[in-house]
């Protein structure tokens, strides 16, 4: 299949984004949640396929469907828009229950049936740091997003808040503030995920209110490793046209403190400069190691 071009960054209501992702905006906006759908939100990423594949798991166990088809197809993508993939008009017509539903979009775009209906919401954060590696290494493989160019300047746009979806800042930030009002919104870490995913599996079945058994919960944490996800060929991304493995893979590494192998010191120092004034108004905190 012949790809179209680069999509290019433009400015949509003071946030950077692509086509892709608001050529359908308004059947994203007049979207009708549902009280049981589940918003998987996260700024890119930090962990969506990870989580994606946790919560299914934890809410319908493990199927056939799940060999057969791909994750992007039974968790789907709110408001992207591209030829192949499902869009916002099929997942209306989903009869599953719950629907799972992810997006990246910042916290003031999210469609408002999603408060209304009091859905449960699961947002995933990842340090800057890391975040900036993994999405760095991802645009430079995924063709349906914009030319990443070289690390330094490419560390210097993620700074500036021109990546698609935005800054990294406002979009943890805003869903970090959100989360003092919306009681249905567990927020996460990409870190302690790592750290100990038994625990973190624990305080998802919570939220969710569902109680698999020891061994249940065993088999999802077995399934969910890194490394058994990234030989998924439905979880690792490698049926998806638009992403050139032979760049990078989707999945790469899947770590904590990969930021030391890309940042040089000067970068290292100018970064913390710069995190420490957009970060000293929150009292959000994220670890760069574990």
């Amino acid at each position: 299949m012949e790809l179209p071009p680069r999509p290019k960054l433009y400015d949509f209501h003071g946030v950077s984004m692509t086509n892709y992702f608001t050529d359908n905006w308004d059947n994203v906006q007049n979207f009708k949640a549902r009280p049981d759908d589940i918003l998987i939100a996260t700024y890119p990423k930090a962990g969506t396929t990870w989580v994606s594949y946790i919560l299914e798991m934890l809410c319908f166990g493990h199927s056939e469907r799940q060999n057969l088809v791909p994750l992007y197809e039974r968790v789907h993508f709110l408001e992207m828009q591209i030829p192949s993939f499902p869009s916002v008009v099929e997942l209306n017509k989903m009869s599953t229950s719950p629907r799972l539903i992810k997006t990246h979009l910042p916290v003031q775009f999210i469609p408002k049936s999603f408060w209304e209906q009091k859905c449960k919401i699961v947002y995933v954060a990842r340090n800057a740091k890391d975040n900036a590696v993994s999405y760095f290494h991802f645009d430079r493989m995924n063709m349906a997003q914009p030319e990443p160019g070289d690390w330094n300047s490419f560390l210097q746009r993620f700074k500036e808040g021109k990546m698609v979806f935005g800054s990294w800042y406002d979009h943890v930030i805003g869903w970090w503030e959100k989360k003092q009002s919306h009681s249905k919104l567990l927020y996460l870490f990409f870190e302690d995920m790592v750290e100990d995913t038994g625990r973190e599996l624990d305080r998802l079945c919570s939220f969710l209110e569902v109680s698999p058994s020891a061994e249940e919960k065993d088999n999802v944490r077995e399934r969910v490793q890194f490394d058994n996800m990234k030989k998924n060929n439905m979880t690792n991304y490698s049926t998806d046209t638009v992403m050139d493995f032979k760049i990078s893979p989707f999945m790469r590494k899947g770590k904590v403190g990969d930021w030391k192998n890309h940042f040089t010191v000067n970068q290292n120092e100018q970064f913390d400069e710069h995190y420490q004034k957009r970060m000293t108004e929150t009292d959000l905190k994220f670890r760069t190691t574990i």
